[in-house]
This record gives structure tokens, sequence and C-alpha cells, in this order.
């Protein structure tokens, strides 16, 4: 069965109020990028402690370190980045996390992405060989205006760096928002190594962020063919209902309810199941 987790600081800042209503919509896992208004790879290691008593309070694993690592820009300091990078690993290990979320770097607004190619290819391969041994995958977001905001340039990281520590994280409204049909454009030559998948959807005409099932993110033909090769992983609910800003958004309770049940109703339309 499908795997369902969600970013829980798009329902509420407060982690019991994030984590209650994950029980009441019977998601068991979290993408964790914030708690307390705080970002992840800023709490310290006393709220750290807090929040593993929480899930367990809470019954709710942890599927993705929802890390802000590469989304900074291709020219800025690569070493500061890195003591942060260890930062992500090490919350990752004290949250049991497979996976933790990474990005491709900023692009100046104008430039041609191929001239910034080597520099983000060196820095994802650093981070990947930074892993090392540890028990965690580095996944790639398509995020808009980085290197790998479209599927002929994830394709490129992915292949490029060649190592089974990078993988890809699919969300089809960041496709859209960069006028790519995410299904028809890219989903046959990214399927190898998509692991994980972030549920939002969008309209390319509005730039407008909308449930999943409602705009042009070709998700039911996504899910069709991810059941139909046996895919086993987690999606993770990433509405932006309410707001969308570079450094995530929010949908509060309601919203947040209103796109989960979105997106289980396509799968219940589709015959899939999920837990």
């Amino acid at each position: 069965m499908w795997t369902l987790s969600g970013f829980a600081d798009e329902i509420d800042p407060d982690p019991h109020t994030q984590f209650q209503t994950l029980n009441e919509l019977g998601i068991r896992y979290v993408e964790f990028r914030s708690a307390w208004g705080t970002n992840v790879l800023d709490l310290s290691d006393v709220q750290i402690a807090e929040l593993k008593r929480l899930l367990a309070q809470y019954g709710i694993g942890v599927s993705a370190i929802g890390s802000p690592i590469g989304k900074v820009g291709v020219h800025d300091d690569f070493d500061e980045h890195l003591a942060r990078f260890d930062r992500a690993l090490w919350v990752a290990r004290e949250l049991e996390s497979p996976y933790i979320r990474i990005f491709s770097f900023w692009i100046p607004d104008g430039d041609d992405p191929a001239k910034h190619r080597d520099e983000v290819l060196r820095r994802l391969s650093a981070l990947a060989a930074r892993v090392g041994d540890q028990d965690v995958v580095l996944a790639h977001e398509n995020e808009r205006k980085i290197y790998g905001d479209v599927p002929s340039r994830c394709l490129d990281i992915v292949e490029s760096v060649g190592s089974e520590k990078l993988r890809l994280v699919w969300d089809p409204a960041n496709f859209v928002l960069c006028d790519v049909a995410p299904f028809t454009d890219g989903f046959a030559s990214l399927r190898p190594y998509i692991d994980y998948l972030q549920i939002k959807d969008a309209r390319r005409a509005e730039g407008q962020v909308v449930p999943a099932g409602e705009g042009d993110g070709e998700i039911p033909e996504t899910i069709r063919a991810l059941r139909d090769d046996g895919f086993d992983s987690f999606f993770s609910m990433e509405p932006h209902l309410a707001y969308m800003g570079e450094s995530g958004g929010f949908s509060g309770v309601d919203l947040f309810g209103k796109a989960t049940r979105a997106f289980t109703g396509l799968l219940d339309a589709e015959g899939i199941a999920y837990h």
C-alpha cells in the first residue's frame, strides 16, 4: 500500500496541533519542515528531543526531513552550507527519517542555467558523498528557479551525479508553474529515479495552486502509472492553499483537510489502497 505523509507545518506552527490533525486525517507520517515557527535545522537539540517525544505520543513517523538544503544561491558560500547539511544529517538520524529533501540552488534571474551546471553538479555530488554509508537518501525537489526545475535538468542531475544516495521528488504543481505538463513531458524519463511524491496541483493559466485533480498536474494519469508499475513509497501532502512562498506554504487545518480528501478521493476512484 501507498503511505500518506504531509508537511504538517502547513496546518499550524504548534506541533501538538500538527500531529493531532494528522491523526484525525489518518496520516501516520510527517515530512518535517518546521515547528514553533522555526525551521527544522534551526531547532535546538532540546527541541528535537521534545519533538521525538511528541512523535511517539501521537504515533507518527517521519517520512522525510523537509530541509532547505540547496535552497540558496549557486554563488553563496558552500562550505557554510555544508555545515548546515551536517545538521540535516544529524536531525535525520535523530528522527529516524529515511529521506532528506534537498534542492539544486537558485539560479540568478535571467541567467542560462547551463552556465551554472558544473557548479551545481559539483555541489550535489559533494552532498551525496557526504552522506557516506548513512541510512538516508537525498530527495531532490523540482522547485521553480533552481537548476533542476524542469524534467530535462532533473534527469541531468540524477544521472550525472550517479549516486544511489540521490533520488528525485516528483512535485506536479512545481512543474506546472514552470510551464511543464508533468506526466506528458517528464514522467517516462524520470520514473526510474522517482522515490517520493509531494502532492499539490496547479493551474497553468492562473499560476494558482489548487487541490489534487483540479489543475493541470496530470495527477490521475501519474497515480495510474505508478500503480501499474508497483510503486510503493510516500505521498506527502503539501497543499499551499492559503499561502505559497520561497520558504514554504500554509493552508490551515480546514484547507489541509480539504487537500487531503481531494487526493485520497483520487486514490479511492482508482481503487488504490493506501495508509
